[in-house]
């Protein structure tokens, strides 16, 4: 009997430390082909706008994106070479914030107290010059995975705000000196940022400070020791009220404000960002929705899952957009708390670990392109035998 052809697609997250969207996508294809070979597979690999964004929308776009690279500064200040893209013929650019200010710049030894007071993302400010001096239109920040918790003064200091101390001086780079912020000067600011369309692809809701804020929600994981956390809490809260006296803003309570070590504060601040779900600025950009339209099945999949991914995650964003009636296949690494809800929510045909015997996290991660491709071809030969089923 001869096989119906599917068309499938896949649109995975990445499996966080162990492979990017791009490579699960990429192991999703070759395990499914092995079973499946006469289907038609489309690679969608998403992001939420975070690390890992830029390889998604190169891998998803092809020839309709620039790639543009850059001189600029770490979080500790060294010079690095950084990636950006340009979008729509030039009309347009995506710049991701860890390309140039990530967590990713620093060795665990680098994630020290002092290094998490000194962090900068004066990195991303310079992209961000990079792209208006390119012209675009439209500018997209992803936030994510960022080293550093300065509320983005580092990003606006590498557009022209100054940043005082209470004899005029100007302020060294990283959250820890905002504690001696007495103002912020903004004359000096590039002009263009008043015209340029700036979104913000977060997903994060934190305030800037208090107990869900950036520096005690996030500041831990970048070096940051208690002290340090209590420390650079204040000193985002003086950036607070420095940029209501500078705008009249009052950014520091708003949801997300606290998103890249405070990073969306700044830029409500002093530009007129707006503020987007990260996966919804993917899915744009990549057409997902025109690459769901006439799916038969779709396949997402991410590191963990469990109740948070109700909260926005990719793997979420890919299921809203399916057209209603397409399964929705979420293929993990592990299963975590309150799975239970995520199953009883509809929002996925089949929820399905990819570890093929008992093991511990780090065996599993280091073995994330087998098993994945595994359990495509699984999951492809159960597709079939379905198939055969309903066709007899």
């Amino acid at each position: 009997m001869p096989r119906r052809p599917l068309r499938v697609v896949i649109a995975p997250d990445s499996f966080g430390g162990a492979l990017d969207s791009v490579g699960v996508a990429g192991a999703i294809v070759s395990g499914w082909g092995r079973a499946r070979p006469e289907d038609e597979l489309i690679h969608a690999p998403m992001a939420d706008g975070g690390e890992g964004t830029l390889a998604a929308l190169v891998d998803a776009l092809g020839n309709k994106v620039e790639r543009r690279s850059a001189r600029v500064h770490d979080p500790m200040g060294r010079e690095v070479e950084a990636e950006w893209l340009l979008l729509d013929g030039g009309r347009s650019a995506f710049v991701e914030m860890a390309a140039a200010s990530g967590l990713a710049r620093l060795t665990s030894a680098e994630r020290t107290p002092a290094n998490a007071r000194a962090a900068s993302t004066r990195g991303t400010g310079e992209l961000l010059g990079e792209a208006l001096d390119a012209g675009a239109d439209g500018i997209t920040i992803g936030l994510g995975g960022s080293a550093t918790t300065d509320g983005g003064a580092g990003l606006l200091s590498a557009l022209g705000l100054r940043l005082l101390d209470a004899d005029g001086h100007d302020l060294p780079d990283g959250g820890g000196s905002l504690e001696r912020l007495a103002r912020a000067d903004p004359r000096d600011l590039d002009p263009r940022l008043r015209d340029v369309r700036l979104t913000i692809a977060c997903d994060v809701t934190n305030p800037l400070t208090g107990e869900r804020g950036a520096a005690a929600t996030y500041a831990r994981q970048k070096g940051a020791d208690p002290p340090t956390v209590n420390d650079l809490d204040r000193a985002l809260g003086r950036w607070g009220e420095a940029i209501e006296s500078a705008t009249g803003r009052q950014v520091a309570n708003l949801p997300g404000a606290g998103a890249a070590g405070g990073t969306t504060a700044g830029l409500l601040g002093f530009t007129s960002a707006a503020i987007r779900p990260g996966v919804e600025v993917v899915a744009d950009l990549v057409g997902l929705s025109e690459r769901l339209a006439e799916a038969d099945l779709v396949i997402t999949g991410e590191g963990r899952a469990d109740e948070q991914t109700l909260s926005g995650k990719a793997a979420l964003g890919v299921a809203r957009l399916a057209p209603k009636g397409t399964p929705v296949v979420l293929l993990c690494g592990a299963l975590g708390p309150g799975v239970g809800t995520l199953e009883a929510s509809g929002a996925f045909a089949l929820v399905q670990p990819i570890p093929d015997h008992p093991m511990d996290l780090a065996e599993a991660m280091a073995d994330s392109q087998r098993l994945l491709e595994n359990a495509a071809e699984r999951l492809a030969r159960s597709v079939g035998i379905g198939l055969l089923l309903s066709d007899a």
